[in-house]
């Protein structure tokens, strides 16, 4: 199969359920949008404006209803929430904007503690509502690093669920545990986990336990591959995996679509939220959603190291 990606939206993957608001299995992530080269550092250097303006607007033109941003997602100069207001306000009424809080950086760009007290989550919700221009947010992800309890922390957020301000919750690097115990607490739509072909058996079992709460599961670095984090565009980079590029060339499409494609497959509650700032990486990773990999491919790719 050769995409002919400047037909293909991304309705072309299908579509799930993050509680009462329907968005396509392929979405967008805005990380890498406000800067060129490495993602979330101090000495970033900032993508040209109208280009990244460009891609959030390609991005709904393709059908793509599904943003994943945060207020910590910026560079000096260019704010990935700033982008999305300035791109796409006002709203169309089917777009999703999920966005995450915990993660603290500083105005200076370096990392500052981790939000961990009610009063310190919901001033991370009102910044996320301020640079947005929203009066709520769609989907909060609670991102944590450890495993400690969240029973605290998601409890605020389903606090700030019930006062309006946040309509469904989610959860990012998370364990089995933390799923558990947040779903004690209130429903839980999503969890962001690291995910592509390679995961480890721990992540495997995130997928299927998702899956059987009925639960979106939405992996990050799905392009890049676990551990690896390159940011690479569509096509891939240097050391793309063999058997990845042999599918690829068989099927004539690019690795990433491959990756995305593979990662897609793995069960109908999957979302895929590659992210880019190219316009033409965009339009690839959109139809990888019209992939549909083989049985025998989907075999060949899958090993759990």
């Amino acid at each position: 199969m050769t995409t002919t990606s400047e037909t293909i939206t991304a309705a072309a993957a299908g579509s799930w359920q993050l509680g009462d608001l329907t968005v396509n299995r392929i979405g967008f992530g805005t990380m890498r949008l406000p800067q060129r080269g490495p993602a979330l550092r101090a000495d970033a250097v900032p993508r040209d404006r109208a280009t990244a303006i460009a891609v959030l607007r390609k991005a709904v033109e393709l059908g793509v209803n599904h943003l994943d941003t945060a207020a910590f997602y910026f560079s000096p100069l260019r704010s990935a929430n700033e982008l999305i207001n300035r791109a796409l306000a006002p709203y169309a009424d089917d777009l999703v904007i999920t966005t995450k809080v915990g993660p603290c950086r500083l105005p200076s760009g370096e990392w500052g503690e981790h939000a961990r007290t009610p009063g310190a989550l919901r001033g991370q919700v009102e910044e996320n509502l301020r640079q947005l221009g929203r009066d709520h947010l769609d989907v909060v992800n609670l991102r944590i690093v450890g495993g400690d309890s969240i029973a605290e922390r998601f409890g605020a957020l389903a606090e700030l669920r019930e006062a309006g301000l946040i309509r469904h919750l989610g959860l990012s690097n998370v364990r089995p545990a933390h799923l558990d115990e947040a779903l004690a607490i209130a429903p839980v739509v999503c969890v962001q986990n690291p995910y592509g072909i390679g995961a480890p058996a721990e992540q495997e079992e995130m997928l299927r336990l998702c899956g059987e709460r009925g639960v979106a599961f939405v992996p990050f670095y799905a392009i890049a591959g676990v551990g690896r984090e390159r940011g690479a565009g569509a096509g891939g980079a240097g050391g793309e995996d063999e058997e990845v590029l042999a599918v690829a060339r068989e099927r004539g499409v690019s690795a990433a679509q491959v990756r995305l494609a593979w990662t897609l497959g793995r069960g109908a509650h999957v979302l895929a939220i590659p992210g880019t700032g190219d316009v033409d990486h965009l339009v690839d990773n959109v139809a990888a959603g019209a992939l549909r990999l083989t049985p025998a491919e989907l075999s060949r790719l899958t090993r759990t190291p």
